[in-house]
């Protein structure tokens, strides 16, 4: 450790680190709009610009180390009004809809123009006129909103791997753009919304469904019917301004009935279906020699990347569908064969982490009888909007659960929230179907915490499996390079699209940082720890729907509706 000196303080700097870093650990605000933790600095916004005594000019402290008696003023007059000018440029060309915009009130740029004292326009010229890009199902680009920080860029090629956006032009027409300038839809991107998180404006934001919501719902000819995914009842309180971490599954149910809808399931039930027959498949490629390792497939951004970037891996794909789709496909059969109403009458929406579910619930592939499995997605964020604006106070709600035959789920079924759960219950029940027991710690540590790449060697009676676990399309693709380049050691892997998994989605909170992934991540272990059922195959009901309709796992009815397939996709790029 070194010692500098900030604006007449001492205070402590990791030898070679860079003065941002030490600036924030010593609890020293200095703001910035480029700067993405644990990625190099890039000093392209020069907000956090700071002076340094000895230096003639201003340096950006994200991109300047520290030294040995250096002498710096955060908030030096100088520093200050260098801040304001840069903001006063970037609102010279940004809309005036602030009122209108998605991002009213939790904009960073709106933020620093309140906290720097921007009141006037003082620079006015020719403004850029920019088309706002809507071809995505899932993400909506507005460039004219862009103020060309480039965090959305490195997230997509640095983060994410799949460099679907770039910088395009030079000098005053630079702009961030698809390749040859063509619409999202048919670019390379994998729908993950990772870039709509650091966005510091309204320059991305999901594709919203609300208005088809509401439309169904107070459709008197159709029955609205939600599902919810395991990781929005951990973090739907964040968005509602609650604590962080907090499991508001009861309230969340009930604020889903006072919005309207008819019926209210747990996709967690279907998380636990998947298991069934994901497990099922699994042993079966274990016990007939199958293509190997077998990658999980309910993470539909993961599904498009393999498309994109390694068809020759499609066969290694598990052919189940999602847990959303699945919900979809069992309400619009089953369900409605037990209710007796025509299929074509229910409307499913899903309440889901993630952006890429909206492109996922469009595939022309998960559908049957002329009918998609999902009707329409919305985000935790969409959600929330729709709490707030039919005024429910969701802390004054009386907790209810899930309707029936679709509410009962295991803790299993909830770990699919996390990165890591999906693997560690396919674990608790691959080892039941393979050897008739059940493990006697059903906790995995190995494929637990945030870690972009996690292994382990789980022995299975006399099989030794060796599987992997990761999180986020960049590490996804470094280990798919090793298989590509022979590696063979590995039977089963878990790949979440987003870092930390679903907890970290691309339709969660905005401004979360790692530490409000890993609570959220904590509050469904500690889910998994307390309840009683913690295996899927103990789920008496995905046992009841086996019996009554599906006849086994990997039946013929199981896989005309829980199965699907993939293809090659051609892209612009």
């Amino acid at each position: 450790m070194i010692t500098i000196e900030v604006n007449g303080k001492r205070v402590e700097a990791e030898k070679g680190e860079m003065l941002l870093a030490a600036l924030r650990r010593a609890g020293i605000h200095v703001p910035t709009l480029c700067n993405l933790s644990n990625l190099m600095p890039s000093g392209a916004c020069r907000l956090c610009v700071v002076e340094v005594e000895g230096q003639r000019n201003l340096v950006p402290s994200c991109a300047f180390p520290v030294a040995e008696g250096m002498k710096v003023q955060t908030h030096s007059r100088r520093a200050v009004r260098a801040r304001k000018t840069i903001i006063e440029l970037l609102l010279a060309d940004h809309p005036d809809d602030c009122l209108y915009c998605v991002r009213n009130r939790n904009c960073q740029l709106q933020s620093l123009a309140e906290e720097l004292g921007v009141r006037e326009r003082r620079y006015s010229g020719a403004r850029h006129d920019y088309k706002v890009d809507t071809s995505s199902p899932s993400i909506v680009r507005d460039p004219a909103k862009c103020i060309l920080c480039g965090r959305c860029v490195r997230m997509c090629e640095e983060v994410q791997g799949v460099s679907a956006i770039d910088f395009v032009g030079r000098g005053s027409s630079t702009r961030v753009g698809t390749a040859f300038e063509q619409g999202l839809n048919v670019s390379s991107c994998i729908n993950c919304g990772q870039c709509i998180m650091v966005c510091p404006t309204g320059a991305l934001r999901e594709q919203s469904y609300i208005k088809e919501v509401l439309d169904a719902i107070n459709d008197p000819e159709r029955i609205a019917v939600v599902q919810h995914a395991p990781a929005v009842s951990v973090t739907l309180a964040e968005e509602l301004g609650l604590r962080g971490g907090t499991d508001i599954c009861g309230q969340m149910t009930a604020a889903l009935r006072a919005l309207g809808f008819q019926r209210v399931f747990d996709t967690a039930f279907t998380a636990d279906l998947t298991i069934m027959e994901e497990g099922s498949e699994l042993a079966h490629r274990v016990a007939t020699g199958g293509v190997l390792p077998m990658f999980t497939s309910c993470s539909p951004g993961w599904i498009k990347f393999v498309e994109t970037f390694y068809p020759e891996c499609l066969p290694n794909l598990s052919t189940c569908k999602s847990p959303q789709q699945m919900m979809g496909a069992i309400i619009k059969s089953y369900f409605a064969q037990r209710e007796g109403v025509d299929p074509s009458k229910i409307f499913v929406a899903s309440i889901m982490p993630c952006t890429a579910k909206k492109f996922e619930a469009g595939r022309p592939e998960h559908g049957h009888d002329g009918l998609s499995d999902v009707d329409a997605v919305l985000t935790t964020r969409e959600l929330a909007r729709m709490i707030r604006m039919r005024g429910i106070d969701i802390q004054s709600l009386v907790p209810q659960g899930a309707d029936t035959p679709f509410g009962e789920r295991s803790t299993a079924g909830k770990l699919f929230g996390a990165s890591g759960g999906v693997m560690e219950a396919a674990i608790r029940t691959a080892h039941f179907l393979l050897t008739g027991r059940e493990m006697t710690n059903l906790k995995v540590q190995e494929v637990r915490g945030l870690d972009g790449v996690k292994e382990a060697r789980v022995r299975i009676g006399d099989l030794e499996l060796g599987v992997a676990v990761v999180s986020g399309l960049g590490n996804a693709r470094r280990l798919l390079e090793e298989i590509r380049a022979g590696r063979s050691d590995l039977h089963f892997i878990e790949v979440m699209t987003c870092p930390g998994g679903c907890v970290g989605g691309g339709g969660q909170p905005i401004g979360a940082d790692l530490e409000a992934v890993a609570g959220r991540m904590k509050a469904l272990y500690l889910i998994d720890r307390d309840e009683p059922v913690r295996v899927s195959h103990r789920n008496e009901q995905v046992q009841r729907l086996y019996r009554e309709f599906l006849g086994k796992p990997l039946s013929d009815k199981a896989h005309h509706l829980l199965h699907t397939h993939y293809v090659k996709r051609e892209v612009i790029a």
